[in-house]
């Protein structure tokens, strides 16, 4: 809003700059005074305009002197493009070569009610420290309350510094806009005591952490800060006298360098800079086999030198090690694991399909049994063939209508922990594993999920594929439900001395008094489980593909680690995981670009995510306000995606409804969608997803999607979208839609009907999305519980004359006999992406109609001409029909 209204400022400035009737500037006027009324509500919370712009603006219009009011519009526009310091003396924007400064630049936050003398000396004492080297420039934005710098944080990412006096107010005087009132009031105490200044600072300083954890926080008081240090210093980065204005500046440059520093990437860069000779591997290196080559010269004018010249196999001359790290690459993942929340964090250069396989081999062993979403990607299932580990498949809701997946209700994961206790192989159980986000954008309660599975089985290992969703942890509404905040959070929790009374008054519901047994599973069911923080320990593990949803190359992952245990049980476990899947030639440009990847989520990511969930619900809008989009496009909305028994929110598009309204749920549903994910159902086109995908948006018009389902296309916005990215798509669903129109009237009857046909197929009567059915019997622990062995089942195929091929009709004739068919590969249909079949699996006719309903163009261990590889079963030999 901000950026649309200012834009429209300077367009009727230009406007009024012509000569027109006194009626229309009339007309001019009011709307620029209407626009300058909308921008009061926000632009308090920047320093750059700023709120004396908006007044001087407002004068000269009033006054009705538009020439003046165009330069004035002119000199902001420029000035907003090129923020300068804010009041008093300033420096050039030129330095010595006449060239404009190009130091990056941020704002500082003062949080105080201060006399507007107060704080225009504060201003000038703080730029008067500035300095021609310094590598930053800011602005000070001063606001008065609570409630104001909560605005603020939320709203002004350029703010990357937060001062705060003990003088500040609980409530706004200013009008704010309403949504933003709405999450402000939903954010903030009720009142704030005077009488209690301490206690007042910790609030505010704990809501800003809260809301932008990567900030600074500073403190300026006026007594005796050396009494303060106990009780504050683990709050703020440090604490000033009002006196202490050059400290103050060179901290607020340092802590800004500190999250700018990228140590590896600036390793890559020297390197590249220095003159050498290479007697090693990798000809490619600083060029060598390229730039003088009569041939491929073209490689070198395509990438450019600065790529070979950083092609490197050299670990020194400030280089470093993957698989040992002790210089650059080290220092970039302590970095990393800052910026992500996490303990440790490991970078991983062939993608999160490779981390996966790491966390897995690092926790599980042969005799654990891990339970895990079925629906999770084929990684996951191939990492647990290779680990040997005894698999417990969880069954997510479905979406039949939409050929959907969403998420493992919490209801199905507690049960299946229960039984495990019921059957006495609780302790077998190692650790849960599941998606968050979905590929279509179901997200978990995450800090809810290990809450309550830890009051269940304290030691329990978390592994979290967050894949789709490293930008999470840049948001304030999104960040809650990463797995590294999530564990944040219990972590604090649990040392909370009220969590052991809340432990013990549940504990007396739940166990028998006499015995000490856990009573009925059913009310263990029924009840919000608290875990004994004295027992409970987080050990949780976060996969991230950094390259899908933040700047990275490709394949750019990495894994975030927060695990209590780490050191005491895992760590060399880790590393041997570590080593085993990592490459001994990992690719320097995917480390250092998730190195720079990294700076600009910690300086940038709150603006960039918003941006991302900003331009998904304008393509939402759009379609939904389009007459012809509507009729055969539609955006499925929280209420089509997640059934009414897993929220407690009705808003279908939350952030449609606002900030405070998406807050909201995503603090109270077990599920919620990410509003940057969009669905959109195409079954009134009569067009399989598959086809719609390529036919009509890639091949057509270059558009690339996601994933698609039978009757929908799924699209994703991401930190790199653009508004006219945006503005295209809705422009090429217009031209779709007019062609779907155009088509139509000029079918036969006959191409009527058969149109008639595919849409009633694309929109009723879809086969069940299949369950898992379950693993043979000789590949089962025991038959009361569902795990079982891939790895057993996929090593039997190894044998001679093990296996053969059966079509259909061959899987149901048999089936129809009384036997078991079982298959031995994963078969996998693109999409949904999952295993539909895994080795040691009974197929069943349910699998049979899906596979067999499926448009898709591929599937992964299917053959088209033989069929089904199954193993072969002695006591059906002579009944079946096997293919040649």
């Amino acid at each position: 809003m901000r950026e649309d209204l200012w834009e429209y400022l300077t367009y009727t400035a230009e406007k009024m700059g012509s000569d027109l009737s006194p009626e229309t500037s009339l007309r001019l006027s009011e709307d620029i005074l209407r626009v300058l009324d909308r921008l009061e509500l926000v632009e308090g919370h920047w320093a750059n305009p700023g709120l004396a712009a908006i007044d001087e603006l407002r004068t000269l219009t009033e006054e009705g002197d538009f020439p003046a009011l165009g330069e004035a519009v002119e000199r902001i526009k420029q000035r907003r493009r090129l923020p300068s310091p804010a009041g008093g003396s300033r420096p050039p924007d030129n330095d010595s070569t006449g060239t404009a400064d190009s130091r990056p630049r941020f704002e500082v936050l003062l949080v105080d009610d201060c006399t507007p003398a107060d704080g225009a000396a504060f201003v000038r004492e703080m730029l008067r420290q500035r300095r021609p080297q310094d590598p930053f420039v800011y602005e000070i934005n001063i606001v008065p309350s609570y409630e104001d710098a909560v605005a603020a944080l939320l709203l002004n990412t350029d703010i990357q510094a937060c001062v705060i006096r003990p003088g500040f107010m609980t409530r706004s005087r200013r009008p704010l806009e309403q949504d933003i009132r709405d999450f402000v009031s939903a954010n903030g105490p009720r009142d704030l005591d005077p009488a209690r200044p301490i206690q007042r600072i910790l609030i505010l300083a704990e809501k800003a952490a809260e809301l932008r954890p990567s900030l600074d926080l500073y403190l300026v008081a006026g007594v005796s800060i050396e009494k303060l240090g106990g009780s504050l210093t683990s709050r703020f980065s440090r604490i000033f006298l009002r006196a202490d204005s050059l400290e103050m500046h060179l901290s607020i440059l340092r802590g800004v360098g500190e999250r700018y520093e990228t140590p590896f990437f600036t390793a890559i860069q020297n390197h590249s800079r220095r003159p050498g000779g290479v007697f090693h591997a990798l000809p490619v290196s600083r060029g060598g086999s390229v730039s003088n080559s009569k041939w491929i010269k073209d490689m070198e004018e395509f990438y450019g030198l600065n790529l070979l010249l950083a092609e490197t196999s050299a670990t020194s001359g400030g280089l470093d090690s993957l698989l040992d790290p002790h210089g650059s690459i080290r220092d970039a993942q302590r970095l990393a694991a800052r910026a992500f929340g996490a303990r440790q964090t490991f970078f991983v250069t062939n993608g999160t399909s490779t981390a996966n396989k790491i966390v897995h081999q690092a926790m599980l062993a042969p005799a654990d049994v891990v339970l895990v979403d079925r629906n999770c990607h084929k990684s996951h299932h191939y990492a647990l063939l290779l680990a040997g580990a005894k698999v417990a498949y969880l069954e997510a809701y479905s979406m039949n209508e939409f050929s959907l997946y969403g998420g493992v209700p919490l209801s199905r994961i507690k049960k299946m922990l229960l039984d495990y206790r019921a059957a006495g192989r609780l302790n077998e159980v190692k650790m849960l594993a599941l998606t968050n986000c979905t590929f279509d954008g179901i997200v978990y309660d995450v800090e809810r999920v290990m809450e309550e599975c830890l009051a269940i089985k304290p030691d329990l290992v978390f592994l979290w594929d967050e894949a789709w969703f490293a930008f999470a942890g840049f948001h304030p509404i999104y960040r809650r439900r990463t797995a590294m905040a999530a564990s944040q959070t219990l972590e604090r929790r649990f040392r909370d001395p009220a969590a052991r009374e809340r432990f013990a008054a549940q504990a007396a519901e739940l166990y028998d008094p006499e015995t000490g047994e856990p009573k009925n599973d059913e009310l263990w069911l029924d009840t919000r489980l608290v875990p004994d923080p004295d027992k409970a320990r987080i050990r949780v593990y976060a996969t991230q593909s950094t390259h899908k949803t933040l700047t990275s190359l490709r394949q750019g992952s990495m894994i975030h680690v927060y695990d209590q245990d780490f050191a005491r049980l895992s760590e060399e476990a880790f590393r041997e995981a570590y080593m085993t899947h990592t490459s001994t030639s990992p690719n320097y440009q995917i480390l250092a670009s998730l190195d720079i990847g990294r700076r600009q989520a910690e300086l940038e990511g709150c603006e960039l995510v918003q941006k991302q969930a900003d331009l998904a619900v304008s393509v939402a809008t759009a379609i939904d306000q389009h007459p012809l989009l509507r009729k055969y496009f539609r955006i499925l909305n929280t209420q089509e995606l997640v059934p009414e028994e897993f929220r407690e929110t009705d808003s279908p598009m939350p952030l449609v409804d606002g900030l405070a309204c998406m807050a909201e749920s995503w603090q109270n549903d077990e599920f919620v969608v990410d509003p940057s994910r969009l669905t959109m159902y195409i079954g009134a086109t009569g067009v399989d997803g598959d086809t719609f995908k390529h036919q009509h948006l890639m091949d057509g018009h270059g558009i690339q999607v996601n994933k698609t389902s039978r009757n929908s296309v799924l699209f994703m916005t991401n930190i790199g979208t653009s508004r006219s990215s945006v503005a295209y798509l809705i422009e090429v669903l217009v031209k779709l839609a007019e062609s779907f129109d155009s088509t139509a009237e000029s079918r036969s009857p006959r191409a009527r009907m058969a149109h008639s046909r595919m849409v009633s197929r694309l929109t009723k009567g879809a086969p069940p999305l299949p369950d898992f059915s379950s693993f043979a019997t000789r590949f089962r622990t025991d038959e009361s519980l569902p795990d079982g062995c891939i790895r057993t089942a996929y090593f039997e195929t190894y044998k001679p004359d093990a296996c053969e091929y059966l079509t259909d009709a061959g899987v149901r004739q048999r089936i129809s006999q009384g036997h078991e068919v079982i298959s031995a590969a994963f078969v996998t249909p693109y999409p949904p992406g999952f295993p539909v079949l895994v080795p040691g699996q009974l197929i069943t006719p349910n699998v049979l109609d899906f596979m067999a309903a499926l448009d898709t163009r591929e599937i992964h261990g299917y053959d088209k001409e033989h069929g089904y590889r199954v193993l072969r079963a002695s006591d059906a030999a002579g009944v079946t029909e096997a293919s040649p």
